[in-house]
């Protein structure tokens, strides 16, 4: 029998807590052995937090590998400055490396077709370099990813995303 993979509510405590920094985890565990040890004897106290230190190892192991702000502005620095050719390539290479399988579309909507794990999507990133991505460029994305008859649909952009490109994204 399989089963379903397991996966945490988005606003549960924990996945709150593995959004914020390690240490507010800490601060929770220790506030509650101090509730737990007016309660009961400490060596029971010590089990409650666990979770919570559990927690902050796994977020501060997170934090410690996520890239500063200093190198990301570099990186985007870096890839706006590619030709769009570089750019593509970079792009391809670097979906590859993760296992998928990419194959070039050349659409209006979408750049490439990638595909790993029984998922299939369509990625669009010709506008990598626009200082502001509209809903105009999501819209030809959702065009070609019905066309395609794909699961989901990927823009790369450097630039800010409009409100009315958000909005449409979220529905």
């Amino acid at each position: 029998m399989k089963w379903p993979p397991l996966r945490m509510a988005e606003n549960s405590l924990f996945a709150i807590l593995l959004r914020s920094p390690w240490w507010v985890s800490l601060l929770v565990a220790a506030g509650l052995f101090l509730l737990a040890r007016m309660l009961i004897p400490a060596i029971y106290a010590a089990f409650f937090p666990l979770p919570f230190v559990v927690i902050a190892v796994i977020a501060a192991s997170r934090q410690w590998r996520a890239p500063s702000q200093a190198a990301l502005e570099r990186a985007a620095d870096q890839a706006r400055a590619l030709s769009w050719e570089a750019f593509s390539r970079q792009v391809v290479e670097g979906y590859r490396a993760q296992g998928y399988t990419v194959s070039e579309l050349g659409e209006p909507g979408a750049d490439f077709r990638l595909e790993k794990a029984g998922r299939t999507a369509v990625l669009s990133c010709r506008r990598w370099k626009a200082a502001r991505l509209g809903v105009e460029t999501l819209q030809a994305l959702q065009a070609a990813r019905e066309k395609h008859d794909v699961h989901d649909g990927v823009c790369l952009s450097l630039g800010e995303v409009t409100e009315a490109a958000l909005a449409y994204a979220v529905r």
